[in-house]
């Protein structure tokens, strides 16, 4: 059945044949990596995926996945190898991998794909072409697409969690072969759409994490109304305060200036003199020579790692009136048990309320696990997403779902 979206329509898998076909599915395996071992932390993304890749298989598809992993420079950013063997653990079926994505290799590889057979791609962003944003237009004539494409019979978009990028592996493919949403996609809009038609204001979003640069674009999309409270925790928090004039030990401030790039004080600045309802932390849980403190915001002291008890009973209130919660990112630093509190009374009071609860990325399942099953049971859904999600929920257009939508309108897919 076709997938709705904003008035058009985007082909799902059930309107195009995959059997015997050559298939290029874009996945989000981009996971939590231990910075000195490699470990992936979080098998969430890879859980949904590896899904994914077994109906394609199961369905006779001769299937290659690319995706990404962190960023150029950050202590994430590396191959997907790993990613390969959690896919054949958790799918059931071999996926080969090839340390390559463009180049003679990946080619000739791809060429090698038969039906049934499963082949990742190296991580996307050891390709310029996939760290800029640009019109799919654009990327449809780059070089990643002009080396890819003509090898493919389909395109399948089964990442929504970076739909809302313009980069070449998103919206470059389905101008040039057709293209076609994934059922994590799917799933995906299906169980927004349930969010938003179910729930009514108030709408209380949290913002947690630390990735700063988005954060702040997420802000921008929010504060004209979208949401009627933003509440803020993490390094999120943290960059809130500064904006707000209060000091922050300095190495926490060289964090958030390295994180969220120029002109944040400015972008802040504005959101917070036009009215956007953002609120920030009122206390900290800190470390201090291996000890956990307390400490105010207007005296910040150590490595402030999770939002303290006065934090957690303010957002608690405003949760509490809330018809919708959506919360994406942790209000603390939760792969540490010590700071891994203000979170779970936060999932807490979102389950506890009359809300619906949209938890956006892999770190919530931690949570989630550590709650009763009668408390769990009432989560409305846990999104591989986290920007995608709230960008949608302010209206904002996706660029990868657009792309979909012009596929479908050209090669005439979806009815």
């Amino acid at each position: 059945m076709p997938v709705p979206y904003r008035g058009r329509v985007i082909a799902s898998l059930s309107d195009v044949p995959v059997r015997g076909r050559r298939v290029l599915v874009r996945l989000d395996i981009n996971s939590p990596v231990d910075p000195l071992s490699g470990r992936i932390l979080s098998d969430h993304r890879l859980r949904a995926a590896a899904a994914t890749i077994r109906m394609l298989v199961e369905e006779g598809a001769a299937v290659v996945a690319m995706s990404h992993q962190g960023r150029p420079l950050e202590s994430d950013f590396t191959s997907l190898e790993r990613h390969a063997e959690e896919l054949s653990r958790l799918s059931g079926v071999h996926v080969g991998f090839v340390d390559d994505v463009i180049g003679p290799e990946a080619i000739r590889r791809i060429k090698r794909v038969s039906p049934g057979e499963v082949l990742l791609l190296e991580n996307t962003r050891l390709v310029s072409e996939d760290f800029i944003e640009a019109p799919p237009e654009v990327h449809a004539k780059g070089f990643m697409v002009r080396r890819l494409a003509p090898l493919f019979d389909l395109y399948v978009n089964d990442a929504f969690s970076v739909s809302h990028r313009s980069q070449a592996s998103v919206v470059g493919f389905p101008l040039v072969i057709p293209g076609a949403a994934g059922p994590v996609t799917e799933k995906e809009l299906d169980a927004l759409d349930r969010a938003l038609e179910r729930s009514g204001r108030p709408i209380v979003v949290f913002l947690g994490g630390a990735k700063l640069r988005d954060a702040i674009s997420i802000m921008e999309a929010l504060g004209s109304g979208s949401a009627d409270e933003i509440l803020t925790g993490g390094l999120v928090g943290l960059m809130v305060l500064a904006a707000q004039g209060y000091r922050l030990p300095a190495p926490v401030l060289d964090l958030v200036e390295r994180k969220a790039g120029e002109g944040w004080r400015a972008r802040l600045a504005r959101l917070l003199e036009g009215g956007a309802p953002l609120r920030a932390p009122r206390d900290f849980r800190s470390e201090i020579d291996g000890r956990v403190v307390l400490v105010p915001a207007d005296r910040i002291a150590g490595a402030p790692k999770d939002i303290g008890p006065a934090t957690v009973d303010e957002y608690s209130r405003i949760i509490a009136e809330a018809r919708a919660v959506v919360m994406r990112g942790p209000a603390g630093v939760i792969e540490d048990e010590r700071f891994r509190w203000g979170t779970v009374k936060l999932v807490e009071a979102a389950l506890r309320s009359k809300a619906y609860t949209l938890l956006g990325g892999g770190h919530f399942n931690t949570v989630l696990n550590e709650l009763p099953e009668e408390l769990r049971a009432r989560v409305g859904h846990v999104s591989t997403a986290g920007g995608a999600l709230l960008y949608f929920l302010a209206s904002r257009p996706l660029p990868g779902l657009e792309a979909l939508a012009l596929s479908a309108e050209k090669f005439g897919l979806a009815g």
